[in-house]
């Protein structure tokens, strides 16, 4: 924590709090690198489906209902939570719901057929949707740590930090699957130990927030569900008050639907497109992380002192030369390129994001505003992916078109970004205070 200035906290906060919230960024992106980008993926559409022609819709049909879920429900969870100043418990019950169920998932090889397939789908409905509200409870509390003038910094730092819990559940999980295989063992048997020591390492690691990191905010008055809904649309019928945060969401459904495109789908158009064997997939896997973690810490600092927004802009500039490159790629060298950029480039949009929302949020409504933004990003993994499926479709399956425009995305991110007024946006934040 050297490198972490105190300057970059608000009063009364101390570094051991920023470390308790920043790991669990830590905890939680094992789940996102190793179920839904990495192994079970694969395992669900190879394995449970049997590779059959409607298996990856099935998947993304799963993630994509956990999404609706989230969109719905988490904006309102939120309200609740600022009202009780109840993030952390609420937080607690999300990381609870979603250990036990990414456990689960290593029993859903005892099951055959449509059977599997349904009980394995239900598995990643409940647990995505429990790791979401877990993400966006920990970013409402940003703005409790940081100064507006050192919240890209603390935002940096803890996503770079959550690459590197990412890297670490993904590094023992593969020393795991390797062994397996050298025995020849098969997935059935490797896959659902993975998910335990997933699940493991995501608890453990999410007890050293919930010792470290206290609850700062006051309860005000005692809301009912009903009521939580009633302030949300309240919320948005201020949306004339807050109008470059709202701005800003609509930005980030645009964007985030770029990004979503390059977690969920980059391994598949590596293999399939520029010709990468499985292995070769999991050490790109590897710099993938490496390149966001350094880009995340890098890039706090730098948009601490450029701003939030230029720091977005340019971000989205690198997005689409990667859409770019990857379209045009034709050996794997070049390919590496596009991946390297896209590292650097996933880390800091996404801390650049974080940090912008906290900084034109209302203190008062931090849980719900971030609901909101949680809203708008899982939106954004309905849209862009299915963007990327309905292209390819209609391109008679090529992807170098859908990832071309996939560009469009980013783009459209970058113009509706340009109006956000930051100065303005975080004076009405105040008065809402």
């Amino acid at each position: 924590m050297a490198l972490f200035p105190s300057s970059a906290l608000n009063a009364g906060v101390r570094k051991r709090e920023v470390f308790g919230w920043a790991m669990y960024d830590f905890a939680n992106s094992g789940y996102t690198t190793v179920v839904i980008t990495a192994v079970f993926a694969a395992y669900f559409v190879g394995g449970i489906a049997k590779g059959a022609p409607w298996a990856a819709f099935a998947w993304t049909a799963a993630l994509s209902a956990s999404y609706a879920v989230v969109m719905l429900s988490m904006p309102a969870i939120g309200a609740w939570a600022d009202r009780r100043a109840a993030k952390k418990r609420v937080l607690a019950v999300a990381t609870l719901g979603c250990v036990l169920a990414t456990a689960a998932l290593a029993f859903t090889p005892r099951f055959s057929g449509a059977m599997g397939v349904a009980v394995a789908m239900a598995l990643i409905i409940v647990s995505n949707t429990f790791y979401s509200y877990g993400e966006s409870l920990t970013g409402a509390f940003l703005p409790e740590l940081a100064t507006a003038e050192g919240m890209g910094k603390v935002s940096g730092w803890g996503w770079s930090f959550g690459y590197v819990g990412g890297m670490l559940a993904l590094g023992l999980c593969l020393a795991y699957v390797l062994s397996a295989q050298a025995k020849g063992l098969p997935a059935s048997h490797f896959v659902p130990v993975t998910m335990l020591i997933t699940a493991a390492i995501y608890g453990a690691a999410a007890c050293a927030t919930f010792a470290l990191l206290p609850e700062r905010a006051q309860p005000r008055a005692a809301g009912s569900a009903v009521g939580a809904w009633q302030q949300l649309r309240a919320t948005f019928g201020q949306a004339r008050a807050y109008r470059d945060f709202m701005q800003l969401l609509v930005c980030t459904v645009c964007y985030q639907g770029g990004v979503a495109v390059a977690i969920t789908l980059a391994a598949i158009y590596a293999e399939q497109v520029i010709g990468f064997v499985a292995s070769e997939t999991m050490v790109l896997i590897f710099v993938l992380n490496i390149a966001a973690a350094v880009g995340a810490f890098g890039f706090g600092y730098v948009q601490d002192r450029i701003g939030h927004k230029i720091s977005l802009a340019g971000t989205l500039v690198a997005w689409i030369a990667v859409c770019v490159i990857a379209a045009m790629a034709t050996t794997k060298g070049t390919f590496w390129w596009a991946a390297a950029i896209a590292g650097l480039a996933m880390g800091s949009s996404q801390s650049a994001g974080r940090a912008m929302t906290g900084f034109l949020a209302p203190p008062r409504q931090l849980a719900e505003f971030f609901g909101l933004w949680t809203f708008a990003t899982r939106l954004a993994g309905i849209i862009g992916p299915l963007m990327f499926g309905a292209i390819t479709w209609a391109a008679g399956g090529n992807q170098r078109i859908a990832i071309l425009s996939t560009a469009a995305l980013f783009i459209a991110g970058l113009l509706l970004l340009l109006p956000i007024d930051m100065a303005r946006g975080r004076a009405a934040a105040l008065r809402g205070a």
